[in-house]
């Protein structure tokens, strides 16, 4: 049998494409493709109309169509009743604009034949002796179906039921539409089968102001796109009233929501029109139009389908309410449709943040830093309460991740009114401490009012060192895993004797970055602590919140040009003496284990949303491709050297550390942390929390995917 299967597996080509390629068609499209990656380019369309015309509607509409389709769009909506406008009122029982309507859809349909996207486009349409406001969804010639308006509105300004029949009395499931028979219903999912998270919902204006909007029960049933083709008038607050409840519907069916308001050219006899038009993934905004533009409008956004089909997935209350809702589920028809995909380079155009768990935007980088501060601070306050101790321990090291901490002990012994005199700091230099972090740690100990200690842990690191039988103790240069670790060792005895001592805690310094990346000495090191703060907060946070304490003068002047200076210093773990006796770190962990800007990126969209490593590079590469790209977070220092840049190669070199680190050799230690206050929407590695993992997986399937799937240039 095994032999059978090497001899099989020898068969398997090389290089194969990923899953979603396969699904797509036999040749893989261009590495630098939204498509192969799962993203989809969606449009909005605010075109202007004119009441009662038809042609020129088409003439509008098209246009638009064509500029979608050069853009490589996968699907454009226009607004409700689009092709005849929307205010006309009984005109719309008037024969002459009913043939003039389908004389215009015939024309779209064949014009469609040659344009790249799907086509949502709003109409009145006779069936059964009936008239429908409906959306057509037109692609490649062919009416894939129609949806009905299923709630009319008759109140206030509106008197749809003067007009038109709500989409529920409709008493067959097709209909004859321009010489084809389609389907028809606000049933319908439009399936693409060669993309298959691409699954579109479609409704009509007030369909979404119901209690119960017809596109939660597409969602429920699988479609990820929801779409809706609105007329709406304008009146003061109503704008945000709209967002609201696409944010909302988009949110609570973890789906991408895109919405068209009617716009210039409508009838302002008793109403206005201020053309918004919007897009929403899982309640964030991704596109807006301009209101009240006086010509058309066309916004685009690239939607994240896997990132929704991961959302889903994860989220098992969406899917108690799916099976829940299971017959209403069931009921509902999809329409399948092959997709032809755009085959050439196609960048991403929405922005990915370089720093995906610090905001580029300042007022939300500021709520952050807030609540970050705030958790920490009340998981270390709670934890100081069941004990009825009021004394820490903490290890002193002059880098970030200790100055984060201190920080969090003196403002939860400000909070708590304990004297910060009752936290015990230990600054413990070993054979490759410097003497800069070492002054670093004497200042921050004296500007925060601390109890400062030195001890000293080279006499007690050479007994054991001699202990072991160690080459060092003969004099040699050997700086192995064991001399480094019996530093980290040593030191984190000390602390758990001195917390002993003193009747206190230990607080835990170790990251969620070092954490992934395994990058901490397991059980007595600083893997280990009573009670640890930063175990959820990422490198790259941490040095935010840093800044943000001396960008908003939470301590005097002294304390903030300390602070500064830690972050001026290179990380490292001053464990190997240097040979040029430099005043700084010898040891620089970036260059061991990679950039931690990088490595955070990696870790956000692996953990977060599970996405292979393909997609992570081409993130990555758009991220962080070009300096001059996208915004940098606030007051990030403006100078070439700390705004880097990463090309491909050097993004998949480090992100195949980051696989064979996080997949395979560091799990076993993230299954034994102590306890320690979930941060960030990013997740945490508890395993107790965001993250359960076997401690003997293999990384292999990683590895590949990496290396068959993400081009070396």
């Amino acid at each position: 049998m095994m032999r059978w299967m090497r001899r099989f597996l020898a068969t398997m080509p090389t290089g194969r494409p990923t899953k979603a390629d396969s699904r797509m068609h036999a040749k893989p499209l261009p590495f630098r493709s939204i498509y192969r990656h799962g993203y989809l380019r969606v449009a909005v369309c605010t075109p202007a109309v004119r009441v009662a015309d038809p042609a020129f509607n088409l003439e509008q509409t098209l246009a638009l169509a064509q500029r979608a389709s050069e853009a490589a769009a996968a699907l454009v909506i226009f607004p409700e009743l689009g092709l005849s406008a929307y205010t006309n009122d009984d005109l719309f029982h008037q024969d002459a604009l009913l043939d003039a309507v389908e004389d215009a859809a015939k024309a779209l349909l064949v014009a469609s034949e040659t344009l790249t996207p799907v086509l949502a486009v709003g109409l009145p349409v006779r069936a059964e002796g009936k008239l429908f406001n409906c959306a057509a969804i037109i692609y490649r010639g062919r009416t894939l179906g129609l949806v009905p308006k299923s709630f009319l509105p008759n109140y206030r300004e509106f008197y749809e039921k003067r007009q038109f029949t709500p989409g529920r009395y409709a008493a067959r499931q097709t209909v004859q539409f321009l010489d084809d028979e389609v389907p028809f219903g606000s049933d319908l999912i439009f399936r693409a089968a060669n993309y298959p998270d691409f699954r579109l919902h479609v409704e009509i204006c007030e369909d979404l102001w119901v209690p119960i909007p017809p596109s939660t029960y597409g969602a429920l049933a699988g479609a990820t796109v929801l779409a809706n083709l609105s007329a709406s008038n304008i009146t003061i607050g109503k704008a945000d009233y709209r967002r609201h409840l696409c944010a909302m519907q988009s949110g609570k069916c973890i789906a991408a929501y895109l919405f068209a308001a009617a716009g210039p050219g409508e009838s302002t006899t008793d109403l206005a029109w201020d053309g918004q038009a919007l897009v929403y993934e899982n309640a964030e905004l991704l596109a807006e139009s301009i209101r009240f533009a006086e010509t058309a409008q066309l916004i685009y956004a690239d939607v994240d389908l896997e990132r929704l089909r991961q959302e889903r997935m994860r989220n098992t209350s969406f899917n108690d309410c799916a099976a829940q809702h299971q017959q209403q589920a069931r009921e509902v028809r999809e329409v399948p449709f092959e997709f032809q995909f755009p085959a050439k380079d196609l960048p991403l155009s929405r922005p990915i943040d370089r720093f995906p768990y610090v905001p580029s935007d300042a007022k939300l980088l500021d709520e952050h830093c807030y609540e970050a501060y705030n958790i920490q601070i009340d998981g270390l306050m709670q934890r100081l309460k069941a004990t009825g101790l009021r004394r820490v321990v903490i290890g002193i090291s002059g880098g970030i991740d200790s100055t984060q901490g201190l920080i969090v002990c003196a403002k939860t012994f400000d909070r708590l009114g304990i004297p910060r005199e009752n936290i015990f700091g230990y600054t413990m230099p070993g054979f490759a401490t410097s003497e800069e972090t070492r002054q670093n740690s004497w200042r921050l100990m004296h500007a925060f009012g601390i109890t400062a200690r030195e001890i000293d842990i080279r006499p007690s690191c050479e007994q054991m060192l001699k202990d072991l039988q160690h080459p060092f103790s003969y004099g040699e240069k050997h700086y192995d895993i064991t001399f480094e670790n019996v530093q980290a060792g040593e030191r984190t005895s000390h602390l758990f004797r001195l917390a002993n001592s003193h009747d206190a805690l230990v607080i835990g310094m170790s990251d969620l970055s070092e954490l992934a990346l395994g990058w901490t000495t397991y059980g007595v090191g600083d893997h280990m602590g009573h009670y640890s703060v930063n175990a959820s907060v990422p490198k790259t946070l941490i040095q935010y919140l840093i800044r943000w304490v001396v960008h908003t003068k939470q301590f005097d002047e002294t304390t903030s040009r300390v602070l500064l200076s830690v972050l001026a210093t290179d990380i490292s773990p001053e464990l190997i003496p240097g040979e040029d006796g430099h005043s700084g770190p010898a040891q620089r962990t970036e260059e061991k284990i990679g950039p931690y800007e990088l490595q955070d990126f990696t870790l956000y969209f692996v953990v977060r949303y599970g996405f292979r490593p393909s997609k992570v590079a081409f993130l990555a590469d758009h991220a962080w491709g070009d300096r001059k790209r996208g915004r940098w977070p606030e007051g990030f220092p403006d100078t070439e050297a700390a705004r880097r840049e990463y090309d491909l190669p050097t993004i998949k070199k480090w992100l195949g550390v980051f696989i064979q680190r996080f997949f395979q050799l560091s799990q076993f230690k993230r299954s034994a942390i102590p306890n320690a206050p979930k941060v960030g929407s990013g997740g945490s590695l508890s395993p107790r929390g965001d993250w359960r993992a076997p401690s003997d997986s293999s990384a292999e399937i990683w590895r590949r995917e990496l290396e068959e799937n993400v081009p070396d240039d």
